[in-house]
């Protein structure tokens, strides 16, 4: 018997799957189980990342929240526990690179002081027309290539193995063929 076969027929898979779907479905006692069964999992994530107390808060609040948004779009729901840690190791390192970008100053007058510079309209313009080079270029890639770069490019961002999983592919090639595929599209775009 296979691993999947042998997972699918385990009593604490199907429950997990079953909590996942009557979340998504609405039901209140299976979305407050999801979370007393996985909080520590996710603060056990932010832990390892040495964040202040707030910002581990705010990154399970934000994890938790990108649940809800994507509770009806999981593959497996019985992996709901291997998601939230991709999603909360995400949350974490994008919370790290935040506070890199943060300057502390003397007082909050320097702020009020100065407007944020706004692009010019040219700016703008220019990254409409590189978006659409970039997509027309895509576009020109085999179906299969187009088909990992969106997937590669997806909000929020997609784990390797399922990556793999969706397109039949050894989760080796992935890296391998996404280097490809940004090769022919910098000889796309420099065309």
């Amino acid at each position: 018997m296979t691993t999947s076969r042998r997972l699918a027929h385990h009593p604490e898979h199907s429950e997990v799957a079953d909590l996942v779907v009557r979340a998504s479905e609405g039901d209140r006692a299976a979305w407050e189980q999801l979370v007393e069964r996985y909080v520590g999992l996710v603060w056990r994530v932010t832990r390892g990342f040495n964040l202040a107390e707030s910002d581990r808060a705010d990154v399970t609040q934000t994890t938790w929240l990108r649940l809800y948004e994507h509770i009806d779009r999981l593959d497996d729901p019985s992996r709901v526990g291997a998601w939230l840690t991709t999603t909360a190791r995400r949350e974490c390192l994008r919370q790290v690179a935040f506070r890199k970008k943060v300057v502390l100053t003397h007082g909050g007058d320097v702020f009020e002081a100065k407007e944020a510079p706004q692009p010019a309209v040219d700016e703008q313009l220019l990254a409409g027309e590189r978006v659409r080079d970039v997509r027309a270029a895509i576009g020109q890639l085999p179906a299969h290539w187009q088909d990992l770069m969106y997937l590669l490019m997806a909000d929020p961002p997609l784990p390797y193995s399922e990556i793999a999983e969706r397109l039949c592919l050894p989760i080796g090639s992935i890296g391998p063929t996404r280097g490809r595929c940004l090769d022919r599209l910098r000889v796309l775009l420099d065309a």
